[in-house]
C-alpha cells in the first residue's frame, strides 16, 4: 500500500473538506483504504497449541516410515505371509484427546527411551493383534471373531515379540537423529488407567495402518512433548539435512559387505559340454563313451548365478573331489 493519496483520492477529499461534511466520494476514499489495510484474522486455540512446526512434523514421520518398513519386513518374514505397514497420519493433540480416541480393551504399551527423560506410548490394535495371534497358532483368520476383552497370558506372551521387535526397530529408525534405546516398561489394556502426562499436555501422534491377508489395523506411537523437546533442534530441515549428510552410505560399506558376506550361493562346475542326437541319448548305456572337444588339461569353468567366475583344475582332497581355482574365467569363455 503507498503511503501518499493519488490525485483522484485528494481531489474526493478536498471536495469533502470544501463541502462542509462527508459526501460518498470521500466514504468510497475511506472504505477503499480501510479495504487494502485488512489484514487476515486467524482462529488460535489455546487448549491444543501447535508446538511442533510442520517442518519438525514431516521430519517425525520420515524417520518412522523407515520405522514402518523395517517392522513390515519382519512381520512378513515371522509371520510367513505379507504384511504392509505404512505412516497414515501425524498430528498433535491433547493426551486426553488421545486416550479418548483408543479402544478398551488394547494393547497399551508404556516405553521408556533413555537418555530422554519421561514416556511414551504404543499401542496396537485388537482388529489386528488378535489376526496376528491366530496366524501364529496356526489358524486361516477366515471368519476370525474379534473378542471384546483384555488378553489372556499365553496371548500377551505371544504378543510381546511383536512388542520386542517394534522397539528394536524403533531404536534402529531413531538411531539416525539420536542415541536412544527404546525399552518396554509396563503393558496395560486400559488405556484410562495410564497418565504419562497432564490430560491437557500436547503430544505428538503418528498413526499407522497395518495390512495383513486381508486383515486391516492401526498403530499408535504416542509422543509427548517434553520427551522428544530435547531434541526438537535436530529436527529442522537444515538441521536434520546436515545431520543426514554426516551419515553417508559410504560409511555403511562395510556392514553392507559383511551382510553379504554370509550370503550362501549356489558354484557349478562343468565339465565340458557336447551335443549328441535324441536317438543317442535314448540308447545310452552304462560304460558308454561321449566324446567333447575339450582337452583333459583344459581348465574347468565354475558359474555362480548362470555367470562364468572361476577356472580350476580337477583334483582330489581326502576322500572327496575337489577344483583347485587357478584364475578368474572370462565372461565369454566356453565351457
Amino acid at each position: 500500500m503507498a503511503d501518499v493519496l493519488d490525485q483522484s483520492e485528494v481531489d474526493a477529499l478536498l471536495s469533502a473538506v470544501s463541502a462542509g461534511g462527508v459526501d460518498a466520494a470521500s466514504t468510497a476514499v475511506i472504505q477503499k483504504r480501510l479495504q487494502a489495510t485488512k489484514k487476515d484474522v486467524h482462529s488460535y486455540d489455546f487448549k491444543r497449541p501447535e508446538r511442533v512446526s510442520k517442518e519438525q512434523m514431516r521430519a517425525l514421520e520420515g524417520i518412522h516410515e523407515g520405522f514402518a518398513r523395517n517392522l513390515g519386513a519382519f512381520l512378513s518374514g515371522f509371520l510367513r505371509t505379507i504384511v504392509e505397514i505404512r505412516v497414515a497420519s501425524a498430528e498433535q493433540l491433547t493426551y486426553s484427546e488421545f486416550i479418548h480416541s483408543l479402544p478398551n480393551p488394547t494393547n497399551f504399551n508404556l516405553v521408556s527411551a533413555e537418555p530422554l527423560e519421561g514416556q511414551m506410548c504404543l499401542e496396537i490394535s485388537p482388529l489386528i493383534v488378535y489376526p496376528i495371534i491366530d496366524r501364529l497358532l496356526g489358524g486361516t483368520n477366515t471368519e476370525l471373531f474379534i473378542p471384546q476383552r483384555p488378553p489372556t497370558l499365553i496371548e500377551q506372551r505371544l504378543v510381546s515379540k511383536i512388542n520386542t521387535r517394534a522397539l528394536a526397530a524403533l531404536t534402529e529408525s531413531w538411531s539416525e537423529l539420536v542415541e536412544v534405546e527404546f525399552k518396554l516398561v509396563e503393558v496395560e489394556s486400559n488405556p484410562h488407567l495410564v497418565q504419562i502426562v497432564a490430560p491437557n499436555e500436547v503430544v505428538v501422534v503418528l498413526g499407522f495402518e497395518i495390512k495383513m491377508s486381508g486383515r486391516a489395523g492401526t498403530m499408535s506411537l504416542c509422543i509427548p512433548f517434553n520427551v522428544i523437546e530435547p531434541v526438537m533442534g535436530k529436527l529442522l530441515s537444515q538441521g536434520w539435512l546436515a545431520y543426514q549428510r554426516r551419515t553417508p552410505a559410504e560409511d555403511k560399506a562395510d556392514a553392507i559387505a559383511r551382510g553379504i558376506g554370509a550370503t550362501y550361493v549356489d558354484l557349478i562346475a562343468y565339465l565340458a559340454e557336447t551335443s549328441i542326437t535324441v536317438e543317442e541319448l535314448l540308447t545310452l548305456q552304462p560304460g558308454d563313451i561321449i566324446q567333447t572337444a575339450k582337452s583333459t588339461s583344459a581348465d574347468l569353468i565354475l558359474q555362480i548365478a548362470g555367470k562364468n567366475k572361476f577356472a580350476g583344475k580337477l583334483g582330489k582332497q581326502k576322500d572327496s573331489l575337489a577344483i583347485k581355482i587357478v584364475r578368474r574365467a572370462e565372461v565369454e569363455e566356453t565351457l
